[in-house]
């Protein structure tokens, strides 16, 4: 089977969604390749019942003016991060100890529905018969072109190949002709973000702590979680606590039943005993997805990387392949804002290459 277009897409998180959509506007064919059975990339949701609790990225901030108009745009509702009351704290001992501080990401915002509500506001713009799932890309080729060949066989061609999946899964993409060993070690050299994270979340049926006077936020060097957020989606009957798992890659893997159910007893010992009895959970590492992380991603950021296009990545194959991951965006990298920052240049650059 063969199919053809002007910008072969791959990947349909965040990134190559709002790409196509500009893409859509400008009157450019493109085709969107997702390897996964789902739309969204890294962004993820938890279900239960009518609220929905993210189990990847969160939240967006202040002078993101990207994200805050596609909320716009789409109709959405965002909402304050919720940031009432004190933090706890557990030392490394397990104890306790309250009135630490206040909530961390106070002065974020999230989206009702969460973030795959963004996901599928953008897909819902797209004609649907340019989206494949199920489509991982096995050879990249340049001919006179750039064509790609799935795993099953088909061969998509077209004009430019953008990918829009971290820069480390792209490394392992078969490239005809070769990409040279600095540009693979350039992608390489690309930490991804979220690739080696796992967050667990327990839904409750009512926000419990806050009627406690805790904002739901809490750190530990006790563990498993190091990190814990109120995670409860606008609608407040229902209420959600998420924390970022601390347990290093190479230790937790295999073991996602006991990571979660420490994970559990560490809410117990933070919010008291109702914290004990959610109503649903959801453990989601990220390090066990190939389409997100890479072995390389396994051990921990210590920061926040500094992200953008390296030199070595800017011109490949004469233009013809393009890197469009929030990873290679040079304000907003590793940010929800950085994909559609990413997104809105490559569509730019694409659009001027057309007009030439």
């Amino acid at each position: 089977m063969e199919r053809s277009t002007d910008v072969i897409i791959v990947g349909g998180g965040l990134s190559g969604l709002a790409l196509a959509d500009h893409l859509e506007q400008a009157g450019i064919a493109y085709l969107i390749l997702e390897a996964r059975d789902r739309l969204g990339g890294r962004i993820k949701v938890g279900e239960y019942n009518d609220s929905f609790v993210d189990l990847g990225p969160s939240w967006f901030w202040p002078g993101q003016y990207r994200i805050a108009d596609a909320v716009k745009r789409f109709g959405l509702k965002q909402f304050n991060q919720y940031a009432a009351g004190t933090l706890s704290f557990e030392d490394q001992n397990g104890e306790v100890h309250r009135n630490m501080g206040y909530a961390s990401m106070e002065g974020s915002y999230r989206v009702k529905g969460g973030m795959t509500s963004v996901i599928k506001a953008y897909a819902g713009a797209l004609d649907e018969t340019k989206i494949i799932t199920d489509a991982p890309v096995k050879t990249a080729r340049l001919t006179n072109g750039v064509e790609v060949v799935l795993e099953n066989g088909t061969v998509v061609k077209g004009q430019k190949l953008v990918l829009a999946i971290p820069p480390r899964v792209a490394s392992n993409i078969v490239y005809e002709p070769a990409l040279s060993v600095p540009e693979i070690q350039a992608l390489q050299a690309i930490p991804t973000w979220m690739g080696g994270q796992a967050k667990f979340v327990a839904v409750y049926d009512e926000p419990f702590w806050r009627k406690e006077g805790l904002s739901g936020d809490a750190m530990s060097r006790h563990g498993p979680m190091v990190e814990i957020h109120d995670a409860s989606d606008m609608q407040t009957e229902t209420g959600a606590l998420f924390g970022f798992v601390g347990v290093p890659v190479h230790v937790r893997k295999g073991h996602n039943e006991d990571v979660a159910q420490a994970a559990l007893q560490q809410l117990g010992r933070l919010f008291g005993e109702k914290a004990l009895k959610p109503a649903k959970v959801f453990y989601q590492d990220w390090a066990e997805e190939p389409e997100t992380s890479s072995e390389m991603d396994a051990n921990p950021l210590g920061g926040h990387p500094s992200y953008g296009l390296p030199y070595a990545l800017s011109n490949l194959w004469d233009g013809r392949l393009m890197l469009g991951s929030t990873e290679t965006a040079s304000q907003f990298g590793g940010f929800i804002e950085g994909a559609l920052e990413r997104a809105e240049q490559l569509a730019n650059e694409i659009v001027a290459d057309r007009n030439v």
